[in-house]
């Protein structure tokens, strides 16, 4: 059974009448039957072109959260050969709501993190809604950590309300672990990409989305909060959501223009829950571009290209590459006035003395 937005009800009534015309109850389809199938396809297409070419970011933000839309999962199982999933974090146990482990793209090993949140009622429960435990993210960092040494590129799959907030999380470390988890692929000397296929919520997003290529389905969002909190605590009012949505610049288009993202994957017509095969292919294509990318970079290379693509964000080319050869540190681009007040602070002493000797000269000369 499909589900639909609020926003796709005339696409709902249009499908219902293809369903009808199609179904097994007809004797037999005629040629005006024909046509008439052929003109509703028609409209639909037409239908869904106009509506998801003109979507706000509110609606945006429910195609991202789709109930059939397809989860991490689903593109693991598609486009990962031989995939082999590993558990625990060495420490506590395992998180069901990250699924983590090696397999082939294109005969090329990878280490692939797939946050899931769940294809039903009973699997988003066990995935507790794609919300990751400190576990998962431990777990993710063992798996980094074990790729580095091996010179493995790493993918991720991002899709998550954010990272699980309850009591017993907050008490293992959910923090700490996060923000290991941000060190662990801020430091890592093989490519990682990260691809966005529906919510990219908050830090629970940015610690597997720390990466030197970050890319997001045409419909995926990405933000600090969701639209409903920032709604709730800007006018203590949920309901302004689409406000909220529109100001917090959350939708790939919005991210691509600001540099926060690197890539836009485009979906099939009307969203990537209509057709997951093909969205499933435009994605490892756009997998093996970027993995291709990489392959003449060195390791040293790799770490300064991540370092550079985050630290330029929203500072308009204020870093530069690293400062001479073997460093891997980065240079900051000094404005004038900045750097002739750091020149003076480490030399004052010798300045005063200087002006003080030019005045005193100038006293002698007149006296």
């Amino acid at each position: 059974m499909k589900n639909y937005l609020e926003f796709e009800k005339e696409i709902k009534t249009l499908e219902d009448e293809m369903d009808t015309l199609k179904s097994p109850g007809n004797e037999s389809i005629s040629e005006v039957d024909t046509g008439k199938i052929k003109s509703t396809q028609d409209q639909i297409n037409s239908k869904l072109k106009s509506i998801y070419s003109n979507l706000n970011s509110w609606q945006k933000t429910q195609v991202a959260r789709h109930e059939d839309r397809p989860r991490a999962t689903f593109y693991i199982k598609k486009i990962f050969k031989d995939f082999t999933p590993l558990a625990g974090d060495r420490y506590f146990g395992d998180d069901q709501s990250v699924t983590a482990g090696f397999g082939l793209v294109n005969h090329k090993s990878v280490l692939v993190i797939g946050q899931e949140k769940g294809e039903d009622l009973n699997t988003r429960i066990e995935k507790n809604f794609g919300m990751m435990s400190p576990e998962g993210y431990r777990k993710c960092i063992r798996l980094m950590k074990l790729a580095n040494r091996f010179e493995i590129p790493i993918i991720t799959f991002i899709d998550t309300p954010g990272a699980y907030p309850g009591i017993g999380a907050e008490q293992r470390g959910q923090a700490s672990a996060i923000a290991h988890s941000i060190e662990c692929s801020m430091s890592l000397k093989v490519p990682n990409i990260s691809v966005i296929i529906g919510e990219g919520g908050s830090g629970g997003a940015i610690a597997l989305a720390s990466s030197n290529k970050v890319i997001m389905l045409e419909n995926s969002i990405y933000s600090v909060i969701s639209p409903e909190g920032c709604a709730s605590i800007l006018w203590r009012d949920p309901s302004k959501s689409l406000e909220a949505a529109e100001a917090m610049k959350l939708s790939a288009q919005d991210l691509l223009k600001l540099g926060v993202i690197d890539d836009i994957i485009p979906e099939p017509l009307g969203g990537a829950h209509r057709n997951h095969d093909e969205i499933a292919e435009r994605i490892k294509n756009t997998i093996l571009d970027n993995l291709s990318y990489f392959e003449s970079m060195k390791s040293e290379e790799i770490l300064d290209h991540r370092k550079n693509k985050f630290l330029k964000i929203g500072r308009g080319g204020g870093f530069a590459k690293p400062s001479s050869e073997g460093e891997t540190g980065l240079e900051f681009k000094e404005p004038l006035f900045l750097k002739f007040g750091r020149i003076f602070t480490q030399n004052k002493y010798i300045y005063i003395a200087a002006g003080l000797a030019i005045i005193a000269s100038i006293i002698v000369m007149l006296y």
